[in-house]
C-alpha cells in the first residue's frame, strides 16, 4: 500500500516513541519515521528510576496532578483531561506490562526493570510499523511556504523530507539546541537544569553518607524556597525528594545564584525553637541520668544525633542533667535550622530535566501543534513543561506524545 502521508519524528526518547506509535496507529496511511541522533533508542527510559522506571505516579486526580509541574500546572489540564496517569496504566496493561504502585506513589513496571519499558515501546513500534533511523541528527529544518511540507536536513547533509513534523527532542541546558526552532519563529524560554543534587564540600556531614532521615525541612536563606520531604546525606552533601523539590521549583532562582547559596535544614519539621526546647526540658525532667550523645530524639539516625550533638560542643559522657544552656541552645539551633553552604550542584541518578523550553504560548495544548509553525508538533521535555520527581516528567511525556501523535496526520 502507497502510504499517503510521511510523518517525521524527531528524537527517539519516551515522548518520540510515543508519538510515533500513537501516529501510525492513528493513521495506518502514514510512513511514520523515528529519527534519533545517537545510537541509543529510549537511553533515558532505560537508566531512569535507578534502572527500574519510574513510568508515573498514582495521581488520578487531574487538579492535583498538574500541582506537580513547576513548569506546566497552567498547560496541562487539558492534556491531563485526554490522556493521564490512569489512561497510562490502562495503555500499558493492555500490552502485558503491569505497573505497580510504591508507598510514595511512584508507579514501576512489576518486573522492576526498565528494559520491559523499552521492549514494550520497541514492540509497540514494529507492530505499527514504525521506521526508526538511528545516528541521523537534525541541524535545521526549513518549511516550504507552497507546500507546507518540511525539508529536514541532518548533521551528516542527509535530508528527508515530510508532510508532517514532531519534534520530541528532550531538554537541553544549552540555549544554541533550541535555535534551529527558533528560526521558525518560537520562543524559547531560557534553559536551566532542574532535578539535581546540592553540592556541600565543607558539610560537617560529608562522612555519614547515606544516613537519610524521612523527613526534613530544606530551605534557601534569603528566598520563599522551602520543601520539605526524605533528606539523604551525600559524600558530596545532600539529596532525597526534599532537595529535588527544592531544585525543581527553585531552578531559575538557583540558577541566578549561579548555585552558590546558604540552606538551612530543620531535621524536626513542624516543630519551631520553642517547641524544641520545651520536648528537650521534657525529657531532661524524665531521664535526668541518660548522656545527652547516646540517645537520640526525633528518631534521628544515631549517626546524625551524634555529630549534632558534637557540634553543640556537648561531650559523649555529657547528661541532661549536667547540660549547660550555651550547649543547649547549640543544639536547639543545630535541630531546627543547620545551615550549610551550597557550592555547585551534581546531576541527579545520571537524570537530566531541563526547566525551560519552547514557550506555552507558541503551543495549542489541545493538539501540541505549534502556533507559530503549523503542521509542526511538540510533545515532551522540549516544551517549557518539568515536573518534580516522582514520575511526573514521563507522564508529560507519555501525555504530550500520545496527543501529538494522534494530531499528527490531520
Amino acid at each position: 500500500m502507497n502510504k499517503t502521508k510521511q510523518l517525521v519524528v524527531i528524537g527517539g526518547g519516551a515522548a518520540g516513541f510515543f508519538g510515533a506509535v500513537t501516529a501510525a496507529r492513528a493513521f495506518p496511511e502514514s510512513r511514520v519515521i523515528v529519527l534519533e541522533k545517537s545510537n541509543k533508542l529510549l537511553s533515558k527510559v532505560k537508566i531512569s528510576g535507578g534502572g527500574r522506571c519510574n513510568v508515573t505516579h498514582a495521581c488520578y486526580e487531574r487538579n492535583r496532578l498538574v500541582k506537580s509541574y513547576p513548569r506546566g500546572e497552567k498547560s496541562l489540564p487539558g492534556p491531563f483531561a485526554q490522556f493521564d496517569a490512569g489512561t497510562t496504566v490502562q495503555w500499558f496493561e493492555e500490552r502485558g506490562v503491569r505497573l505497580k504502585t510504591e508507598p510514595d506513589g511512584r508507579m514501576f513496571p512489576v518486573t522492576d526493570n526498565s528494559q520491559t519499558i523499552v521492549d514494550c515501546l520497541l514492540a509497540e513500534a514494529r507492530a505499527v510499523g514504525v521506521e526508526v533511523r538511528t545516528g541521523w541528527g537534525v541541524k535545521a529544518i526549513e518549511k516550504d511556504p507552497e507546500t507546507g511540507t518540511f525539508l529536514i536536513t541532518g548533521t551528516d547533509d542527509l535530508s528527508l523530507r515530510a508532510d508532517r513534523v514532531l519534534v520530541a527532542t528532550g531538554g537541553n541546558p544549552n540555549p544554541a539546541a533550541y535555535a534551529w526552532l527558533e528560526r521558525l519563529g518560537h520562543r524559547v524560554m531560557s534553559p536551566v537544569p532542574s532535578l539535581f543534587t546540592f553540592n556541600v564540600p565543607a558539610s560537617p556531614l560529608l562522612d555519614l553518607a547515606g544516613v537519610s532521615v524521612p523527613e526534613a525541612g530544606v530551605k534557601v536563606s534569603g528566598t520563599k524556597l522551602v520543601q520539605n520531604g526524605p533528606l539523604l546525606v551525600t559524600h558530596w552533601g545532600f539529596s532525597g525528594p526534599a532537595v529535588l523539590k527544592l531544585s525543581a521549583w527553585g531552578a531559575r532562582d538557583l540558577a541566578g545564584l549561579d548555585y552558590r547559596f546558604q540552606m538551612q535544614v530543620n531535621w524536626v519539621p513542624g516543630k519551631n525553637e520553642d517547641a524544641v526546647r520545651a520536648d528537650l526540658a521534657a525529657y531532661r525532667d524524665a531521664h535526668p541520668k541518660q548522656t545527652v550523645a547516646a540517645n537520640p530524639l526525633y528518631g534521628l539516625p544515631q549517626r546524625l544525633w551524634k555529630r549534632l550533638v558534637e557540634g553543640a560542643e556537648i561531650g559523649e559522657a555529657l547528661r541532661w542533667a549536667d547540660l549547660p544552656k550555651k550547649n543547649l541552645n547549640k543544639l536547639i539551633d543545630a535541630l531546627v535550622h543547620s545551615t550549610y553552604r551550597v557550592d555547585g550542584k551534581s546531576t541527579y541518578k545520571d537524570e537530566f530535566v531541563t526547566c525551560g523550553g519552547i514557550a506555552a504560548g507558541d503551543v495549542d495544548w489541545q493538539t501540541m501543534e505549534s502556533r507559530r509553525c503549523p503542521g509542526l508538533f511538540f510533545a515532551g521535555e522540549i516544551l517549557d513543561v518539568d515536573g518534580i520527581t516522582g514520575g511526573f516528567n514521563f507522564q508529560n511525556a507519555w501525555t504530550t506524545g500520545f496527543i501529538a501523535g494522534k494530531n499528527l496526520g490531520g
